[in-house]
């Protein structure tokens, strides 16, 4: 045999070596999940199945997330700050025709060239005006789920509209069904269907627990002590979720996949405080750029982890996960992406290699969701309107409903609010007035993140959406 041959002959082996042992990924995001919304942080809540997995896995300590949806979804697909993907303000709404820009590769598409086949179960969230936006052109083999921000955890629509699908086609049988079960059923069905020569990638962005409230009784029940019926409600959300993680898992032991899984868990932002989730004792919450918005509920279980049943305490931002994925799945990550692999530092339970991040940085007339901030090592600098809701906010368990009032928006850079993190997690101290010259240092490289940003691509909406134009149905096809 000749050189060639044999060099050939060894790639082969390295490469059916290598893909016979990549793990499966199971990457289950949790829609408006309050910090102190589980159990291994809460007792009150019931969350068995996703405590035994945060617990026996690496429970992440400052693993960082966008203060609303569709701008972390981005980060967590493309591995880009929203900032430079145009993507950075609020989340995107039904009738704008805009997507996450098409010229990027996101996670699926990269697993997909290393062998994966990829699932999407849930919410989309990403934009869908045009069919190239969607998850089937997207790098996903199926979706079941919805596009848009919001809907009807029963009937499956949204203004009235159905917006639930099947691949393509809109998906008319489940009405009544709750969506935490519908979307476990067939996370279930995928994993007994799927052919094991082959590693798996299942990305399960729950429609739970966003709003509207809604469960069905038998998860409320759960809660007797809580006097708040809109608490007891979202508490009942929590363990329908829990339940549906639950389901995912036992069918991957079922099927002997489970031991060769690596599930990586995140909420997309902090809990709406108003909507009765909790982010104790972290400030503020969902649309805002304190912690309690952007420090999300975060752990990794499962196949290639050494150090396990333990906490991280390394700064990870959602556009890690995407190369951190890549890595895990024994790809090589993009270079040219704001996410670096975490997967050494978290698998082994070293340093994080990330000692900055921009929380986020929206120029918009109405930055409604906060107008900038950065972290850089202990130290937090945010500039300008930081978002509502503020203050500091134990669950509503025992009391009627105690929401903050929304203070009035402002725009510019003022006020100014330093706060070093890791002595001052609840951002109680502001140092901005005797630590000016950590005021300039931060506000220095903000601005040199301020010359790469991408203004915000949010455009008005447009009424060639009227889903009246396609049966009745949101549906891609009008931009």
């Amino acid at each position: 045999m000749g050189v060639v041959q044999k060099v050939l002959v060894l790639v082969l082996f390295f490469l059916s070596l290598t893909s016979a042992e990549r793990p499966n990924i199971v990457f289950i995001v949790a829609d408006d999940l309050g910090w102190n919304d589980l159990g291994f942080r809460n007792p009150d809540m019931k969350t068995p199945n996703i405590d035994k997995l945060a617990t026996e896995g690496i429970i992440f300590n400052n693993a960082y997330v966008q203060p609303l949806c569709s701008p972390s979804r981005t980060a967590l697909m493309s591995g880009m700050y929203p900032f430079h993907a145009g993507m950075q303000h609020m989340a995107l709404v039904r009738d704008q025709p805009v997507c996450v820009p098409l010229n990027y590769t996101l996670l699926p598409q990269e697993l997909k060239g290393l062998g994966y086949a990829t699932h999407i179960i849930g919410k989309w969230h990403l934009g869908f005006c045009k069919w190239e936006c969607t998850p089937t052109y997207r790098g996903f083999d199926t979706f079941l789920g919805y596009y848009v921000a919001t809907e009807d955890y029963f009937t499956h629509s949204d203004g009235g509209y159905l917006d639930f699908r099947d691949n393509k086609l809109p998906a008319r049988n489940y009405s009544g069904e709750y969506s935490a079960n519908t979307f476990a059923q067939r996370a279930v069905d995928i994993i007994h269907r799927h052919n094991i020569s082959q590693p798996l990638f299942m990305y399960l962005p729950y429609q739970s627990v966003h709003g509207p409230i809604e469960v069905p009784k038998r998860y409320e029940d759960m809660y007797p002590n809580v006097i708040n019926q809109g608490r007891r409600q979202y508490s009942g959300m929590v363990s329908a979720l829990d339940e549906a993680v639950g389901n995912v898992t036992k069918a991957l032991k079922d099927r002997g996949l489970f031991e060769n899984t690596l599930i990586l868990f995140t909420a997309d932002n902090g809990g709406p405080i108003e909507a009765y989730a909790n982010n104790w004792p972290l400030r503020g919450g969902k649309y805002t750029i304190w912690e309690g918005g952007t420090r999300g509920a975060s752990f990794m279980y499962g196949a290639g982890l050494q150090k396990t049943g333990t906490t991280h305490d390394g700064l990870i931002h959602a556009v890690d996960w995407k190369p951190t994925l890549v890595s895990a799945a024994g790809g090589t990550p993009e270079t040219t992406i704001d996410g670096m692999s975490q997967w050494e530092s978290i698998r082994n339970g070293l340093p994080s290699p990330r000692t900055e991040f921009i929380y986020n940085i929206d120029y918009f007339e109405d930055a409604f969701e906060g107008h900038a901030a950065i972290r850089v090592g202990d130290y937090k600098l945010m500039l300008g309107y930081p978002g509502a809701f503020d203050g500091w906010h134990k669950p509503m368990n025992r009391t009627e409903d105690d929401i903050p009032a929304q203070p009035v928006f402002y725009t510019g850079d003022e006020p100014v609010h330093l706060f070093n993190i890791r002595e001052d997690l609840t951002e109680h101290n502001n140092l901005a007035q005797t630590m000016p010259d950590m005021v300039a240092k931060l506000r220095t490289r903000l601005e040199e993140y301020n010359k790469t940003m991408v203004p915000a691509n949010y455009p008005d909406g447009d009424p060639a959406s009227d889903p009246s134009n396609f049966g009745g149905v949101w549906s891609p096809g009008w931009c």
